[in-house]
């Protein structure tokens, strides 16, 4: 199997895992925050980059990679590791959730979903056999099943009707994969808020037997309180013995709670488009250097930091920069928000390590503010 789960340790405190994700191209501690890099790069940032603040897999997205440079060319290239020069571990999820957000460019059927590229204008057709294809050939170490992700609120009618295409569609994506041995692919369990909905998503996809599982369908615009009330039912029905990931989710609060809750992978554009907007994550909370405020500080964005940026660059010269629209000024802002989480991501393991994850979750809560009211939030 070409995606194995290792089980380290379970958290006395909390029951989170720390485990390790074993892959083709390498093994990753979980949980583990993976950056995106949507057309085969992470937004300003070299692979060396990442490799040096801690990041040991990334996701790139199979939608954008088919519409350019095309996936023959990757395939022709070597795949997607030799295209970007990249050695770690890649994830590329199945294109669908790009293509849902097209809804108004977009008609779903049985066989898959007509729609427009959002580039051209041009009429295109994804189903599942599709998604498997461009996948074999982008040559990632973990493939994502093609799935409909329905918006949020949606009602229990229209659910129930996405989970059974989502799993008939499974079936079809299992069928297609051509590339089993070295590619590994994970289901998605769909279902909204609705708990009935959720149970009948994962019974039907464990079945199936995936070498992972991803929760879709969250962090769409549902409440936090929301989203862990689902994790809190959807979580134990998956299986223990493989990785489970959580999709689009990658604000600290929300990273710790899903760990909390048995999480073992994330994923989000949240620290890289934040950061082009000059927003940063600290230890302290939420900071906005683009504010005027900044504009004769020449600390360094976080003084608990010992990133790159933090170590050589002050406040004042990267607000010059953003506000300048100077690409160095975001360089400098990804790498400190992608080495944040990274680090927050090995904090949390080592708190799972020493049976302290709940504690832990109150000191940072506190620490960065999420426990007063009106908590400026990502």
């Amino acid at each position: 199997m070409a995606i194995t789960y290792e089980l380290i340790k379970t958290c006395k405190q909390t029951g989170a895992r720390l485990g390790r994700v074993h892959t083709p191209h390498g093994s990753f501690e979980t949980p583990m925050f993976m950056p995106v890099g949507t057309l085969a790069t992470v937004k300003t940032m070299s692979p060396e980059e990442l490799e040096q603040m801690g990041a040991q897999i990334i996701l790139s997205n199979t939608y954008h990679l088919w519409l350019r440079p095309g996936e023959d060319i990757v395939e022709e290239a070597g795949g997607l590791h030799k295209f970007m020069n990249w050695n770690g571990s890649i994830l590329t999820d199945s294109g669908g959730f790009q293509v849902f957000s097209l809804s108004d460019l977009r008609q779903i059927e049985e066989e898959g979903v007509h729609f427009r590229n959002h580039i051209s204008g041009e009429k295109l057709f994804l189903s599942p056999e599709k998604a498997m294809r461009i996948q074999n050939s982008l040559g990632a170490d973990i493939m994502m099943a093609f799935d409909e992700c329905p918006p949020y609120p949606a009602e229990y009618d229209y659910m129930k009707k996405s989970v059974e295409r989502t799993s008939r569609w499974a079936e079809r994506c299992l069928e297609g994969h051509n590339r089993p041995n070295d590619q590994g692919l994970f289901g998605i369990v769909q279902g909204g808020e609705y708990e009935e909905l959720r149970r009948q998503s994962a019974k039907d996809l464990t079945s199936m037997n995936f070498p992972g599982y991803a929760i879709g369908g969250l962090s769409v615009g549902e409440p936090k309180d929301v989203m862990n009330r689902v994790l809190d039912f959807t979580t134990p029905l998956l299986p223990d013995h493989k990785p489970r990931y959580l999709m689009g989710v990658g604000s600290p609060d929300s990273l710790i709670d899903g760990s909390l809750r048995g999480i073992d992978m994330f994923d989000c554009v949240l620290p890289t488009r934040i950061a082009r907007n000059g927003t940063l994550m600290t230890s302290e909370g939420r900071l906005v250097v683009r504010n005027a405020k900044f504009a004769r500080d020449f600390r360094p964005i976080d003084e608990n930091c010992n990133c790159h940026t933090c170590r050589n660059y002050s406040r004042a010269y990267i607000r010059h920069l953003v506000k300048a629209n100077e690409t160095f000024g975001f360089r400098l802002t990804t790498y400190h928000n992608l080495h944040f989480l990274l680090k927050l991501m090995g904090r949390v393991r080592e708190a799972i390590r020493e049976d302290r994850l709940g504690d832990f979750r109150e000191e940072f809560f506190e620490q960065y503010g999420f426990n007063k009211p009106n908590a400026k939030n990502f």
